[in-house]
């Protein structure tokens, strides 16, 4: 197995779950239907829309639920949202099937249990610095950033900046041109 910086240089498609990822982990629940409220980093969000911007297929697939959650990745240009997901590594395989890409060469950023089996399927497992042990244990790198705080635009940038595609000093107007 290649180094860490190197095993960036091959990813092709990113896949996070949500919450503990893009999210601490909490959840606000508002009356007077109780959904869940979630806080999001606006920089995790860039560097997602970033992403789709320069080609890549990007999937947000969480057990958790919630249309405003669809709507927030939709927005950031991600076909592809699975909600309520319930056997990630199917829907893992899937995903890199529909858009054939090799599972070696998927980025996989989760923090809890439920991701830990698809995150052992696929060339680069991720995870945010306040992740569970069992997916600290399966992941090639653990952000310096927890869930919430900016661990989504770390990797994302790594890879870009790896692969020679991320935001040029000196091109804020062709920023999403290439």
């Amino acid at each position: 197995m290649a180094n860490f910086k190197e095993d960036l240089s091959l990813v092709e498609a990113f896949v996070f779950d949500c919450d503990g990822v893009f999210t601490d982990g909490s959840l606000t629940l508002l009356p007077p239907d109780y959904e869940a409220c979630r806080t999001f980093n606006a920089r995790d969000g860039f560097a997602v829309s970033l992403a789709v911007k320069r080609g890549y297929p990007v999937a947000l697939i969480s057990g958790g639920r919630g249309e405003a959650v669809r709507r927030r990745f939709e927005s950031l240009g991600v076909k592809h949202v699975e909600l309520g997901c319930g056997d990630k590594l199917r829907s893992v395989r899937a995903f890199a099937e529909a858009n054939g890409v090799d599972m070696k060469r998927v980025l996989f950023m989760g923090d809890d249990v439920p991701d830990a089996e698809a995150m052992a399927a696929v060339g680069v497992p991720v995870c945010p610095n306040d992740a569970v042990p069992e997916v600290k244990s399966v992941s090639r790198y653990v952000s310096h950033l927890g869930g919430g705080r900016g661990c989504v635009r770390d990797v994302v940038e790594q890879v870009l900046r790896a692969q020679g595609r991320w935001a040029h000093a000196g091109s804020e107007n062709d920023i999403f041109s290439r």
